[in-house]
């Protein structure tokens, strides 16, 4: 039996309060959480967003399956069913029963082909969960 989906309310097509949490940050760190996050907007049509727990969450409709977040010196690209994500790469970092991230530092190279599938796998993941219980 699967666990209950995760909802949030509010989640709207694009969150100005969103625009305004990356002008906080540095312009490094910035720039690395607009980069990710701007890949999650890019999923799909139903797409959705808000502020969490103060970090940008990107939604399928009302149903988040990834984040940013920025802290002194690095930023989390998290996933909300990152233990069920394929990571041949070895990115996400984390040992709780759901949730996974990725650690980006400013000048520190990125695999950005496979941070881009493991985006694309939640984004799929929580669509076939939406779409199919």
């Amino acid at each position: 039996m699967k666990e209950e989906l995760l909802r949030f309310d509010g989640a709207v097509q694009r969150d100005p309060a969103i625009d305004a949490w990356m002008k906080k940050h540095s312009a490094e760190l910035r720039a690395i959480a607009r980069r990710w996050f701007g890949v999650m907007r890019q999923c799909g049509d139903e797409v959705r967003e808000l502020l969490h727990d103060g970090c940008p969450v990107a939604c399928l409709g009302d149903a988040p399956f990834a984040y940013v977040n920025a802290f002194a010196s690095h930023v989390n690209v998290g996933f909300f069913h990152g233990a069920a994500l394929p990571d041949p790469a070895r990115l996400l970092q984390g040992t709780g029963k759901s949730m996974r991230h990725v650690k980006l530092t400013p000048r520190t190279p990125t695999n950005a082909a496979a941070l881009s599938k493991l985006i694309d796998a939640a984004y799929s993941y929580i669509k076939s969960r939406v779409e199919h219980g």
